[in-house]
């Protein structure tokens, strides 16, 4: 058995069930070996952002691991932008990247690059030296590594650099996978503190981020909410909230800064669950990066890495309100839209037509703004743009859809960052998933007129507004995604479009829908 052989059994072993590739000379041997072992599921992707953005839906949904496959420094390089917003949802996943063999690196042979500084911008775990010895070894250590939460925002991805001759030479087998790590608990002073906070009165908010966001943990959270009267919240883009009726209520914060400090206006406690204090995406002059009101007081319950379930369970025997009651949200019936298209009524009409137990991933535009309406509709998993970088959408429904083939999946994608990934319409045509991909198809990229507005300017010259212009020559997606094997149509009116969306969930495989607005 080679190293390649030993490292994709191990990593099998250990539970991965996917490989999400877009392999080069380097990687044969590997391609070898994952043919060998069909206990992996191998999916091919057209560019590299695709394979990283499904594996962090995939990662997402499942809590494990996907792998991908990458091609030496340049195909890990055309990752990197969802492997940074993979990195900030704290989404598992192993990078396996080929390299030139030691021997070669010196000749500086044209793809030969500086993958270790590549790799350790997003990576809180990193190899470069393995060898056909040690191969599996640090496959185990690899998956491992991606279980283990790490402080801050260091995420939790690991990039194997693997070279040739480690792939190629003889190994020894595979190897018994590595125990699970544990999350840390905090000590009784978190607890005290913040209960005394509680208890000190004023207003108080729990800020509820990553395994504080899951349904346990926000469980616990709503009935401290019951018995002391503080409000519930998430961050602006968590990286998965399960909602819907019986689900727990909870506030999302806002995206625009003075609109996060409207809402945290008065505050006078700020409890942070497993996040950082709320920050503004971008520097403006005359704001605050930090959005907290003056005089808040910050206590910290939990860090990332902590488990946020022990010590809310803690803090509410503590507080006497383990027997309160949990807040769920409540259906309600959202009525079909009629007329011209515009983002409100496309919002609207999603979440009219909203099949049961729905997973919806968002990029930029307008499919934000359909939370709202959708989030006590029906039962849902939501997948949020963590990190900003666009063309997130359409490879994250890609990799939800491979993890969960029972579940309908709705991508929201606007015009702009749709673009940049859209070869995710291939794969999805290729293995039948079954996702449905809305265009806010607004022909611009509004949000930086939004932006430029928030400036003072009124009068967008003309060199301004042909960098934020998509619209020349407009984009058909339709024929786009017709072209990568995917059937769709256009809709121009809120029926046309209910109609589409109602159809595209009824009907196996992927469908994409244009909406003009």
């Amino acid at each position: 058995m080679n190293g390649a052989t030993a490292l994709i059994k191990t990593l099998a072993d250990c539970g991965v069930e996917y490989c999400i590739a877009n392999p080069g000379t380097s990687e044969m041997h590997l391609v070898q070996a994952l043919d060998a072992v069909p206990e992996i599921k191998s999916v091919l992707a057209l560019y590299e952002g695709v394979c990283t953005g499904a594996a962090d839906g995939i990662g997402r949904m499942t809590g494990k691991p996907a792998a991908t496959l990458l091609h030496l420094g340049p195909g890990l390089a055309n990752g990197i932008a969802n492997l940074h917003n993979a990195r900030r949802a704290n989404s598992p996943i192993i990078n396996i990247v080929g390299n030139h063999p030691n021997f070669h690196v010196g000749f500086d042979a044209p793809l030969t690059s500086d993958i270790d500084t590549l790799a350790n911008n997003f990576s809180h775990w990193t190899k470069s030296c393995s060898t056909n010895g040690t191969l599996a070894q640090d496959g185990a250590d690899a998956y491992t590594a991606t279980l283990r939460q790490s402080t801050g925002s260091a995420g939790q991805i690991s990039t194997l650099i693997m070279g040739a001759d480690a792939a190629w030479g003889e190994s020894s087998g595979p190897v018994t996978p590595n125990a699970i790590p544990q999350r840390s608990k905090v000590g009784e002073s978190a607890i005290e503190q913040v209960a005394s906070a509680i208890n000190g009165g004023g207003k108080t908010i729990l800020l509820l981020e990553h395994q504080a966001s899951e349904q346990a943990a926000m469980q616990l959270a709503s009935k401290i909410a019951s018995k002391t009267g503080c409000r519930l919240f998430n961050g602006t883009f968590p990286g998965r909230v399960d909602g819907g009726p019986g689900r727990v209520a909870v506030e999302r914060l806002p995206y625009f800064p003075e609109q996060l400090l409207a809402t945290l206006d008065g505050t006078e406690n700020l409890i942070l669950v497993g996040g950082e204090i709320p920050a503004s995406f971008f520097a403006y002059q005359g704001i605050p990066g930090q959005l907290i009101p003056e005089g808040c007081k910050v206590t910290r319950l939990t860090s990332i890495e902590e488990d946020a379930v022990d010590a809310l369970e803690r803090l509410a025997e503590r507080l006497g309100a383990e027997n309160e009651e949990i807040r769920n949200y409540e259906k309600t019936e959202i009525s079909k839209p009629t007329g011209k298209l515009n983002t409100k009524g496309i919002a609207q009409s999603i979440a009219a037509t909203l099949p049961e137990d729905v997973i919806v991933c968002t990029d930029s535009g307008g499919g934000n703004a359909a939370y709202p309406f959708c989030r006590n509709r029906v039962r849902h998993s939501w997948l949020s743009l963590t990190g900003g970088s666009i063309g997130q959408g359409g490879p994250c429904a890609t990799g939800a859809a491979l993890a969960c083939p029972d579940r309908p999946v709705l991508a929201l994608l606007g015009d702009g960052g749709a673009a940049y990934t859209n070869q995710s319409f291939w794969t999805q045509a290729r293995e039948g998933l079954n996702v449905t991909t809305v265009i806010f198809a607004n022909r611009s990229y509004k949000i930086l007129n939004v932006e430029y507005a928030r400036l003072g300017v009124t009068d967008v010259g003309e060199i301004a507004a042909s960098l934020f212009d998509i619209g020349n020559p407009d984009i058909n997606w339709v024929d786009m995604a017709k072209a990568f094997g995917v059937p769709g149509a256009e809709a121009n009116t809120a029926e046309e479009l209910c109609t589409l969306l109602e159809n595209s969930f009824q009907t196996p495989g992927p469908f994409l829908i244009q909406a003009n607005n």
